[in-house]
């Protein structure tokens, strides 16, 4: 089984010419001739090494893991950050105060003084990537052996977490001072180490007002069109020799190894255009009887707590702007997902993929039942994947309403979660990490905002998981002590617990006896033990698990001479393509917006928050002075604009760049109409959605007035 996977990912690559340009996440290190003379005919003028060179400068040194949940992009020689608003909001909300509202009103650093440190953030650049398949895959083999009368999937699931853990180590240990992460790609039927310096001196130099990072909010999220200066600014520091270093106020501004020229030439329909950075997490692989759960028994979830949540939250946040700013980058969270959910879930009806999946898989079967030891390897699965996911199904529908409720709910059980997994050594290194944790914490947190959140998601938790087998105990408690009024519970939770502000650490330590008698650390105890109830039957998920990975070696091997890039994982990507507008449901949607759209929907739909703008942007957008930053076709200024590139969450502040690899874009969204393209990607309908780079520069002289910025930056 080994050599043929092995032989199919390679042989992937050696027929790319067959492969739609718009769709695909491609590793870097894998591109070959063939490969990038497709990528060359829709316009790359870049070669393979100019993009990925692990020995030399590359493309790929410029652009940056954020954080750990974005992308983002090096634009100057010293080691000036562009990425997304969004990316960059938690950091600014944590800058934030209501006597000093950067979230609200922007921030410009004039000089390297001024820029803010961001604790806890960084950025990692990739050094190289390594493929590691031979040696787990042989490890794997070894064990299969040396066990014949063990079934796989279970000598798999035992073994296969401390094989990647061992290589790890070995690649930490030959690479000190780097970060070295091991993942699985294509369902585990590969795996590579990707390696990383890790700079954590990130420094905030310029946001714009949140009424522009913002434009369109909750209402324009995963929409077309868009005309939202989704950006933000940061700038790496580095010790005195250009390493990463700790916070300190003699470190220097990174002079970078590798950063993207600014073009100001803008595109046309059918340029070409290439994303690089971090994509997330799509599941193009995954069964009918996968997706089928994903829609009707995770995201349902999803969908319904939050969106009791985020009722509660907006009471509160829009009676007090300190809780606002507190709850703001929650907010933004809870519900980007919330949304993506209800997009994903109605596109993947509208479309009809579950229908395309089951056709697929019909074809599956076909292709192996002509032969004996293709029957041997793949006969069963999809009885297997049948069987399991049936038996789970409610077992995983109450999980995600239990999750949704009381681990990403109700906040003050995740401060009672801690200290119950606290000792009562004032002395050890884990109560000196768990106060850091819970400072972190309560700066950002609103008691009676809880509450209220209690009371509903306790009782909404009941209404929509009504087996009582799925309910913890202080349910019964809630019924035969407080007449089912989950309400007065949650009152008398919240008004007996230590666990409302950071008080709460040394009122433990001074008394153990709290971990038995406060109802809030009781209750978290209880849900804790739950949430290992709820697990689930752990031989139906490993053989969920191992199914899924042999539909994946089975889709593999049937179409060899098509290139299968892996499901994304938040490892360095690339996805090429080009400019290009959409129609769907009859309406034709054009490939970029202007600024008279902003203006138009700003004042057509004033009553509406999210279309809000302060009157100095609506002046500086109706002068028209657009100066260099204007098209050269049209004159105006162009806002936002989409390609057909493949990208999911993880890719917002990604480069968009030309043939040149100059950067005109930084991608922050995907349309409604294609919300399914985690799942499967429809090439008429998925586009990117990027902010222009002329209007991120144009905000930042004429708005900003940051001419420092402008002139660092190559344009």
């Amino acid at each position: 089984m080994k050599k043929i996977i092995i032989t199919v990912l390679v042989s992937a690559f050696a027929f790319v010419e067959k492969a739609k340009a718009d769709e695909g996440m491609w590793m870097l290190n894998n591109i070959d001739a063939k490969t990038a003379q497709v990528m060359k005919e829709l316009g790359l003028q870049l070669t393979p090494q100019e993009l990925y060179n692990p020995d030399g400068v590359s493309l790929k040194d410029a652009v940056v893991d954020f954080g750990d949940f974005c992308s983002g992009v090096v634009v100057s020689p010293n080691g000036l950050v562009f990425t997304n608003h969004h990316c960059g909001y938690s950091s600014i909300q944590k800058l934030s105060t209501p006597g000093d509202d950067i979230l609200r009103n922007g921030f410009v650093a004039r000089s390297y003084k001024q820029e803010r440190p961001v604790e806890g953030l960084f950025v990692r650049f990739l050094q190289r990537t390594e493929d590691c398949s031979p040696r787990v895959l042989a490890a794997l083999d070894s064990i299969y052996l040396a066990n014949p009368d063990v079934e796989k999937r279970i000598l798999r699931k035992d073994h296969i977490d401390s094989i990647c853990n061992a290589v790890e180590k070995e690649y930490e240990q030959a690479n000190p001072g780097l970060d070295c992460q091991l993942k699985a790609f294509y369902g585990g039927n590969a795996f590579y180490v990707s390696i990383y310096k890790v700079y954590r001196d990130i420094r905030l130099v310029f946001t714009g007002t949140e009424t522009m990072g913002k434009f369109g909010g909750d209402t324009d999220n995963w929409m077309w069109p868009r005309q939202t200066c989704d950006f933000s600014v940061f700038r790496i520091y580095a010790d005195k020799n250009g390493e990463p270093a700790d916070y300190s106020p003699k470190n220097k501004p990174l002079h970078s190894k590798r950063y993207a020229k600014v073009s100001l030439d803008g595109y046309q329909p059918g340029d070409y255009c290439m994303t690089v950075g971090y994509p997330g997490s799509t599941s193009r692989y995954l069964s009918s009887w996968g997706i089928d759960e994903r829609v009707n028994a995770r995201n349902v979830s999803v969908i319904q707590v939050r969106g009791k949540k985020q009722e509660v939250w907006k009471k509160f946040m829009d009676a007090d702007r300190a809780v606002a700013i507190k709850y703001s980058s929650k907010w933004a969270g809870s519900s980007n997902y919330w949304k993506n959910s209800i997009g994903m879930n109605k596109a993947i009806a509208d479309l009809g993929v579950i229908a395309q999946k089951q056709k697929l898989e019909q074809q599956v079967k076909d292709w192996y039942s002509g032969r004996e030891d293709l029957k041997e390897r793949f006969g069963e699965m999809f009885e297997h994947l049948e069987k399991a996911y049936t038996e789970r199904r409610n077992d995983v529908y109450a999980q995600g309403f239990f999750s949704e409720t009381f681990n990403r709910g109700i906040e003050m059980l995740r401060v009672a979660s801690q200290l119950n997994r606290m000792p009562q050594d004032v002395d050890s290194a884990q109560v000196v990490s768990t106060r850091e944790n819970l400072q972190r914490f309560f700066k950002d947190y609103d008691a009676a905002l809880d509450e209220a959140t209690a009371a509903v998601l306790l009782q909404n938790y009941r209404e929509q998981v009504t087996d009582k087998k799925y309910w913890p105990k202080f349910y019964h408690d809630i019924d035969s002590l407080y007449n089912g009024d989950c309400a007065a519970y949650a009152h008398d939770l919240f008004s007996k617990t230590i666990c409302k502000d950071i008080s709460c650490l040394d009122k433990l330590l001074a008394d153990s006896t709290l971990r038995e008698t406060d109802p809030a650390l009781c209750c978290a105890e209880e849900v804790t033990g739950f949430t290992q109830f709820l697990s689930g039957n752990a031989d139906v998920n490993s053989l969920v698990r191992y199914n899924e990975l042999l539909l994946t070696q089975a889709l593999l091997e049937m179409d060899q001479e098509t290139p299968h890039y892996s499901d994304a994982n938040f490892t360095m990507r690339l996805s090429y393509g080009f400019i290009q507008d959409y129609t769907a449901q009859g309406q034709h949607f054009q490939y970029y917006t202007n600024a008279q759209s902003l203006l138009d929907k700003a004042a057509k739909q004033a009553e509406i928050e999210d279309y809000e703008l302060e009157a100095d942007i609506v002046n500086l957008m109706r002068r028209g002075d657009w100066g260099r930053y204007a098209d050269k076709n049209t004159g105006d200024m162009h806002l936002c604009f989409i390609s057909n590139n493949d990208i999911t969450g993880g890719n917002s502040g990604s480069p968009m760049f030309n043939g040149k690899g100059e950067l005109i874009g930084l991608a922050f969204d995907g349309n409604w109409e294609a919300m399914s393209g985690d799942i499967s990607f429809n090439s008429s309908l998925q586009r990117c959605i990027g902010v222009d780079i002329r209007f991120v520069l144009f905000l930042i002289d004429k708005w900003g007035k940051a001419r420092r910025l402008i002139k660092e930056i190559d344009a």
